[in-house]
């Protein structure tokens, strides 16, 4: 079933209410992921979610995108309760979800034709969506002939030109070295302030969210719920090379790290009693 949302004007982009989330292990036991998260994410707003490894942050993605769906409570994008997966969502995985029998132009140019544009302005459109990603002369290029970067890249196109309402991000960066990771962080901002979409962004890197989010929500150690949100004051455009030098940034840093610090080290003693 397809959720085509956002009827409702004025409300939240995304919302959990009192949200539960259970699977079954291997051996058939229940065990729970989340734990009464209730959170909201703001029509354009750039919200990073961090958190111990296990604590069910890419769990809390595929809730927003009906990928899966709540054991208890409700989640709501634009106002209305996820049915199935919605067109208004964009996902960049942390692997490179590309076909790699299609060449860059034929990834990008998918989404619209599955939508039904007619194909010569489907074409024009991701001609347009590679300019603007620097990917300007690799059309006919293959991804196995592309760096890490330039998949990413494409990956980047292949979602907006939907104009997704809510761009999903799941730690999309993380495989990339620290050069082309900066790069790719400010292509992101450019991209995002440009397109206005509401992004939920999940990473392990605290520094990473900090530097990219208008809120960074911190995660317990599962079962999850919210420990902390944090509105980040620091000026925008941003550059992510000189955005950590800012005063703002280092105590900004500090502050969530402490709530942050305290569940990775809950959630690895319990790693260890696990496997001892």
């Amino acid at each position: 079933m397809t959720s085509d949302s956002f009827t409702t004007p004025g409300a939240s982009a995304i919302e959990f209410h009192s949200v539960y989330k259970r699977f079954h292990s291997p051996d058939g036991q229940p065990f729970t992921v989340l734990q009464n998260l209730t959170f909201d994410v703001r029509d354009g707003e750039f919200f990073a979610i961090v958190g111990p490894t296990g604590s069910g942050k890419s769990t809390s993605l595929a809730l927003i995108a009906g990928l899966e769906s709540p054991s208890d409570g409700t989640v709501l994008v634009g106002g209305q309760p996820v049915t199935g997966i919605s067109r208004e969502v964009g996902y960049v995985f942390q692997s490179d979800a590309v076909f790699p029998w299609k060449t860059v132009l034929d990834n990008v140019v998918a989404g619209p034709l599955f939508r039904k544009v007619p194909r010569a302005q489907a074409m024009e459109q991701a001609h347009d969506w590679l300019r603007r990603v620097g990917l300007d002369g690799f059309e006919d290029y293959y991804p196995h002939q592309l760096s890490g970067g330039m998949r990413k890249r494409v990956a980047l196109a292949q979602n907006f030109i939907i104009q997704p309402r809510i761009l999903l991000m799941d730690e999309p960066f993380s495989a990339l070295d620290v050069q082309t990771r900066t790069l790719m962080e400010n292509e992101l901002l450019d991209l995002w302030s440009a397109a206005k979409s509401s992004v939920v962004f999940v990473t392990h890197d605290l520094e990473e969210a900090i530097a990219l989010a208008d809120r960074v929500c911190v995660m317990t150690a599962r079962p999850a719920t919210i420990k902390g949100i944090y509105t980040i004051d620091l000026p925008r455009p941003r550059n992510l090379t000189e955005i950590r030098f800012h005063p703002g940034f280092a105590p900004l840093y500090k502050q969530i790290w402490e709530d942050l610090r305290s569940e990775v080290l809950a959630s690895y003693e319990r790693s260890k009693q696990r496997t001892s």
